[in-house]
């Protein structure tokens, strides 16, 4: 959960605006982002966990978005105040990330490892049609390195975020999102190709 700002911690910079720290900030004076994070930091987190609906996956972006402070920003102090830019931006990832998150658990589905759906009728040609993508998706995670098959199958059958899988395999978060996002890209090429 993002701190509180503590009265007796007041420094120079915590008087300034935010488009004074933004701009400090852009000129490299990281103290600025400290600042930025104290003033903001719960509204961010805040709308994060209520789109999201997870704790961890609110902190990551959370810290996702001020990483983006830092690295520079298109935040225009003229079209409207810092908490509002922010807010915005929260809301737009958070929304990329469900959808992100639903797209790859439907594409896992409709793929499922040896399954068959459970709407499908018992017509011989339909079970025959189901069982040939079974294969299919059998032999395009095989050309998964193991870690990626393993992370995906954590993410997308155990329904764990990328912050749970990384703390239960005590690998650091970057990891475990790249194995995804590769993972995830390879599996979708060797899918599309079949079809």
């Amino acid at each position: 959960m993002p701190s509180e700002p503590s009265a007796n911690q007041a420094s120079p910079e915590s008087n300034q605006t935010d488009a004074e720290l933004i701009l400090a900030l852009s000129n490299g004076q990281t103290v600025a982002l400290g600042v930025l994070y104290d003033r903001h930091a719960r509204l961010v987190y805040g709308i994060a966990l209520n789109t999201l609906g997870n704790a961890q996956e609110a902190e990551d972006l959370t810290q996702d978005i001020f990483l983006t402070l830092a690295k520079g920003t298109t935040y225009d102090p003229k079209r409207g105040s810092l908490r509002t830019f922010l807010a915005i931006l929260t809301r737009s990832r958070a929304r990329d990330r469900l959808r992100s998150r639903n797209s790859a658990r439907q594409t896992l589905d409709r793929w499922k490892l040896g399954g068959q759906a459970e709407s499908a009728p018992n017509v011989p040609l339909e079970r025959a049609f189901q069982h040939e993508q079974s294969q299919e998706v059998r032999n395009a995670l095989a050309q998964l390195s193991d870690d990626q098959q393993q992370i995906l199958k954590m993410a997308y059958y155990d329904g764990l975020s990328q912050s749970e899988i990384a703390k239960q395999l005590e690998i650091p978060l970057g990891t475990v999102k790249g194995r995804a996002r590769t993972g995830l890209l390879k599996l979708r090429k060797a899918l599309t190709s079949l079809n």
